[in-house]
């Protein structure tokens, strides 16, 4: 049997298999009927309606490409722009990579598993399009490469399928923002995510979510990193979400390889997120670190870590800090792991509210309650990632800033 029909026939037996984690979600009450939209060319994306704009730019999305090496823009089920000016960087919608090339099999369902739960069943059965992203041996990502999925069509469940691969000895950098139109409330958002980061190479991949209040959303992900390689993954969620469910995954497949979550969350008034990350530690030299900042603004919590030692002299650090701020719940889940003797693994978690001393503090020097309240969060959500390109950690930071009255 050929093996997409391998695939295809494994994931009909797990259309209904509800996931472990999270909350269930009735797929028939969206519709994945595909929707047809225009491609747009540099010139067309500049002209998108200004309430567009700044709807994407909040996700890390410059329709201009601005200090872009690239940019791959889904609407709804249809790619409407896709294009590369980096080079030794390719760019292509999935669905064109599985019709014209071979060599995509060796990647397409090789990390995750087709039939994990009803959301991978959903991706593999009812695909829509997504991303391959490839860096070819050798190559030097100047500019990051940007990339959005959008949802316009109210009710819309978008299936979506990415494969991101940092070829040997690359380097290669992805900004990543899932949005919806400023008029949509409702609608429901399957990610597939398999990242493969080879021998020695660097890949840096840095999501802002920036959806509407009654959004259900279901990312999983997968990556393996071979000898030698770094995997920066970074996440931030600071807008309104009814439900989030993600816990992605990576495989440390070779000695030195490297791995490092870092995630920025704040949890509205009714929002739902279940999230955090686990990392395997194969080979000697491993190192591993996830790291959380949460704010709960009224909303239900859960950050996961855990991190499996497998062999001795490995590192890993796991911190997950917390601040209840208007309250809400937050719970705190971090796990180690160790099979052997000489593993190195360390947790931190705190939870807690803004010490009243320190406001009386800000307040003694001229500000107001509301910007000593304000100036404290934007501090607690300030994280430093080592090794992220400064263009990076000022699209994070700015993702900080602008919402930083939305959390208050």
């Amino acid at each position: 049997m050929h093996y997409r029909e391998r695939l295809r026939e494994q994931a009909e037996k797990a259309r209904d298999k509800v996931a472990p984690l999270g909350p269930d979600i009735d797929l028939s009450e969206f519709d994945s009927t595909s929707v047809s939209h225009d491609y747009l060319d540099e010139e067309a994306m500049c002209t998108l309606p200004m309430a567009d704009q700044q709807t994407l730019l909040m996700a890390g999305m410059d329709v201009h490409g601005k200090g872009r090496g690239g940019t791959f823009f889904q609407k709804d089920t249809s790619v409407v722009h896709c294009r590369t000016t980096q080079e030794g960087v390719e760019v292509v919608p999935i669905r064109k990579a599985l019709d014209e090339f071979d060599w995509i099999e060796d990647y397409y369902w090789r990390l995750g598993t087709v039939d994990a739960d009803k959301y991978t069943a959903a991706a593999m059965l009812d695909l829509h399009d997504g991303y391959v992203i490839r860096a070819l041996p050798g190559s030097r990502s100047v500019y990051p490469i940007q990339a959005c999925m959008y949802l316009e069509k109210e009710g819309l469940q978008q299936n979506v399928h990415n494969i991101i691969i940092a070829e040997e000895d690359s380097e290669l950098h992805i900004i990543t923002g899932c949005a919806t139109a400023p008029h949509m409330h409702r609608g429901l958002h399957v990610g597939i995510t398999e990242f493969f980061v080879k021998k020695n190479a660097k890949l840096s991949f840095t999501m802002i979510h920036n959806w509407a209040e009654d959004m259900a959303v279901r990312p999983r992900s997968v990556a393996r990193v071979d000898e030698g390689g770094l995997f920066l993954n970074n996440y931030v969620c600071m807008k309104p979400v009814r439900t989030l469910q993600m816990y992605p995954t990576t495989h440390l497949a070779g000695p030195d390889a490297v791995a490092r979550f870092y995630s920025i969350v704040v949890g509205s008034p009714g929002s739902e997120y279940d999230m955090g990350g686990r990392i395997f530690l194969n080979h000697t030299g491993n190192r591993a670190e996830i790291v959380s900042r949460v704010i709960s603004n009224g909303g239900h919590v859960i950050a996961r870590g855990h991190l499996v030692g497998k062999e001795p002299e490995i590192k890993a650090h796991l911190e997950c800090r917390g601040l209840l701020l208007n309250g809400g719940v937050i719970h705190a889940i971090p796990e180690l792991e160790g099979h052997v003797d000489g593993v190195e693994m360390s947790h931190e978690a705190a939870v807690g509210k803004i010490a009243q001393e320190e406001i009386a503090y800000l307040q003694a020097r001229g500000l107001s309650e509301d910007e000593a309240t304000s100036t404290i969060v934007r501090g607690f959500l300030s994280v430093d990632i080592p090794g992220l390109p400064a263009e990076l950690q000022a699209e994070i930071d700015r993702a900080v800033e602008e919402s930083d009255k939305d959390v208050m």
